[in-house]
């Protein structure tokens, strides 16, 4: 008689509000009695709340996490002719941000180790670069990828002494922290996502910002409201980008308990750690000590990439592969000039990562079954 196959997916939605739904349900009720459905109370509370979580004085939400690098480049004022220098292994939209308003995205390689970017490389960059090429450059944009911050201390130092503004791609890294300081409260603004994957996920779409600086939170706010503080009174040209009080109280309810999660998913990635230990093939993710790792993914690299995640899709394992190709090499970025070859850690990076499911719903069960059918997998193919 044939056994039944174990199936685990990638991320169990279900599973992960099931224990908070009568509160998401009585959260969800205030706002249908208020009918405040656009910038309601729900919204200034969250957006205090995240402030305070990531240890930043002011924070302004927004439609989406592509929205907010959108806005964030907005209010630096980026344009035509100008640069921002980035990271080329992350999700699509940090390069979208800039290229949407005619900026020309520099891509700097990654620490291979860490995935995030090599701030070594980056420095190099910008002491080659001519003046014109350093005047403009007006950001520049770290991804704390996979919920890990970039090594920001160096980063900073080398941003000053340019004179070059940080933005914090924190997409994947609410409340990570790199000694002592969350992300999102080291550069001049912090850039959020609350999509459903992340591990504070809205019912939908949702975005917010994080900064230190009065006057660039206001200019955020003008910005992501049509640039208008009095309806039908344009000061300058923004978008229509805010979060829906809907989605405010959901995530409301989601942040008193996103600490539990994260512990849980930090306890997951040591269990992976055990029971891995002794698998030479797989590379495991690494924690810098000086940083608190969140977890958004757990991701290794083994050989035969492709393969692996076939063998694991058969044996009813979910699987992602984050990212398959480096944004210097997507076929709408050809204009840049970048060839196979040129950012080696990045091509590397997408030929051999495998995210594995790491969210908090997972039992200890779930993780063992998962990393011993992962051996069985790498030996097979």
């Amino acid at each position: 008689m044939e056994t039944a196959l174990r199936k685990i997916t990638l991320l169990d939605v279900p599973a992960q509000t099931r224990p908070i739904r009568a509160e998401l349900e009585e959260a969800i009720g205030r706002v249908l009695d208020h009918g405040r459905y656009i910038l309601g109370p729900e919204v200034t509370e969250f957006e205090k709340a995240v402030a305070a979580y990531c240890g930043a004085k002011f924070a302004v939400g927004c439609a989406s996490g592509s929205d907010a690098l959108l806005l964030a480049l907005m209010a630096l004022g980026v344009g035509p002719g100008h640069r921002v220098i980035t990271t080329p292994y992350t999700f699509f939209a940090t390069a979208s941000a800039v290229t949407r308003l005619g900026a020309t995205p520099v891509f700097i390689d990654i620490d291979p180790a860490t995935y995030n970017i090599d701030v070594e490389a980056l420095s190099r960059s910008l002491a080659s670069a001519s003046a014109e090429e350093v005047r403009a450059t007006k950001a520049i944009l770290p991804v704390h990828l996979f919920g890990q911050c970039a090594e920001m201390s160096a980063l900073l130092g080398t941003a000053a002494g340019f004179g070059i503004p940080v933005v914090e791609d924190a997409a994947q890294a609410i409340g990570a922290e790199y000694r002592g300081r969350r992300a999102g409260s080291m550069g001049a603004c912090g850039c959020f996502s609350f999509f459903p994957s992340k591990n504070l996920g809205a019912m939908g779409d949702g975005g917010l910002l994080t900064t230190n600086d009065a006057d660039f939170a206001a200019k955020l706010r003008l910005l992501r409201g049509h640039g208008a503080e009095k309806r039908y009174y344009h000061r300058t040209v923004g978008i229509n980008s805010r979060l829906d009080t809907l989605q405010a109280a959901v995530l409301l309810v989601k942040l008193r308990h996103l600490d539990e999660w994260t512990a849980r998913r930090r306890r997951n990635a040591e269990v992976y750690r055990r029971a891995l230990a002794n698998a030479t093939a797989i590379t495991l993710p690494v924690e810098r000590a000086d940083c608190r790792h969140i977890y958004n993914q757990f991701v290794v690299r083994v050989p035969r990439r492709d393969r692996v995640r076939e063998a694991m899709a058969e044996a009813g394992i979910a699987s992602e592969i984050y990212y398959p190709v480096p944004l210097q090499l997507q076929e709408c970025f050809a204009y840049l000039g970048y060839s196979a070859g040129d950012l080696p850690n990045s091509e590397a990076a997408a030929a051999s990562s495998l995210a594995l499911p790491i969210g908090h719903e997972r039992t200890d069960a779930d993780i063992e079954h998962i990393a011993a059918t992962l051996v069985d997998c790498v030996a097979a193919v």
